[in-house]
């Protein structure tokens, strides 16, 4: 046997908590009665009064709490084999995770920005496979495409600009990975969104771009950074902090460079976006794009069905309540009470 709703075992603390009710209440009732009377007159004046009847009502009550609240767990035994069928796209996301990426003109940095709102992207997937390249000098499959979203979540934690041993910026890379990665099927269902300030350090992004329109995947793109630059601040391993600089010592600046990004996007068929403090970007092209996208079925699969059994106790809890005002509390009683 097996519960569908495990968490909902949180109800059962209730039954422990109308016994311990029971309990100070017959000790709040056998108090009354001390005042009421001396104690050797106490068998005589509830001479008619069942004590032990009293308690097997107050089991019932409390019986059937808990199968209620067993049924809210839906337990579970038996199944059936059922084949599923999934309809999705196939999203590969090109993170950068060069050193620029750290630049704090977005908070609470490029990179940070980015795998915040792609958390929230994968919040509205339902049905996608989802995949993580990352990319700086070279890239590199981070998370292969999978519909198993926390899984994909837990690559994306694991990404930083430390990631790629490889300095620099590649777009051609993170473009070339990208297409291996994809399996066969549909080309239209393809989509690569590349997350970058668009500095390109690398070059051959023309050859990637033409062959991701030969392969007919589409580019989305969002740029992200100031246009008019921003440091790059370093921490080292004592903690202190500087600004990147390069072989000649002069501090390094970056840049958003929208133009690559652009035309990655018009040549397939994709769509641009300049990310804002308020709109990073992504919710506005999965609307506006990816949302009216003619769905992929992928390959179906055989699954275990288990089948539901909370009508059982639910049905048990509802005999003992409508047991419970059958049994008097009263000798000789048996039916509703006076």
């Amino acid at each position: 046997m097996k519960f569908g709703a495990v968490y909902m075992a949180a109800w059962l603390w209730i039954v422990p908590g109308i016994i311990v009710c029971y309990i100070l209440a017959g000790r709040a009732r056998k108090r009354g009665l001390g005042r009421f009377a001396a104690d050797r007159l106490l068998p005589v004046i509830s001479s008619s009064f069942h004590a032990r009847r009293r308690k097997i009502k107050n089991s019932l009550i409390v019986a059937s709490v808990f199968l209620m609240a067993l049924g809210l767990m839906r337990p579970q035994w038996g199944f059936r084999w059922q084949e599923v069928k999934r309809q999705g796209l196939d999203i590969l996301i090109a993170l950068d995770t060069s050193n620029s990426m750290l630049a704090e003109d977005v908070l609470p940095s490029r990179l940070g920005r980015a795998k915040l709102a792609i958390r929230d992207l994968v919040k509205r997937l339902r049905g996608d496979r989802i995949g993580l390249v990352a990319f700086s000098g070279t890239a590199f499959l981070q998370c292969p495409l999978t519909a198993d979203h926390d899984g994909f979540l837990l690559s994306l934690d694991d990404v930083d600009v430390d990631t790629i041993p490889v300095g620099g910026t590649s777009l051609a890379k993170a473009i070339n990975t990208a297409m291996g990665s994809y399996e066969g099927g549909k080309k239209q269902h393809k989509i690569l969104i590349v997350i970058t300030d668009g500095e390109d350090l690398e070059g051959g992004v023309d050859r990637a771009i033409a062959k991701a329109k030969a392969a007919d995947v589409k580019i989305f793109c969002v740029g992200i950074g100031a246009a008019e630059g921003e440091l790059i601040p370093m921490t080292d391993e004592s903690g202190k902090r500087s600004f990147l600089k390069d072989s000649e010592g002069n501090i390094v600046k970056t840049r958003l460079v929208e133009g690559a990004l652009q035309k990655m996007a018009l040549e397939t068929g994709g769509m641009y976006v300049r990310s804002t403090g308020v709109e990073f970007g992504l919710d506005l092209i999965y609307d506006e794009k990816l949302a009216g996208l003619e769905k992929r079925e992928f390959k179906s699969r055989m699954e275990k069905r288990y089948n539901e059994r909370f009508q059982i106790p639910l049905l048990f809890a509802i005999l003992l309540l409508l047991c419970e005002p059958l049994i008097g509390d009263r000798r000789g009683e048996f039916g509703v009470r006076s």
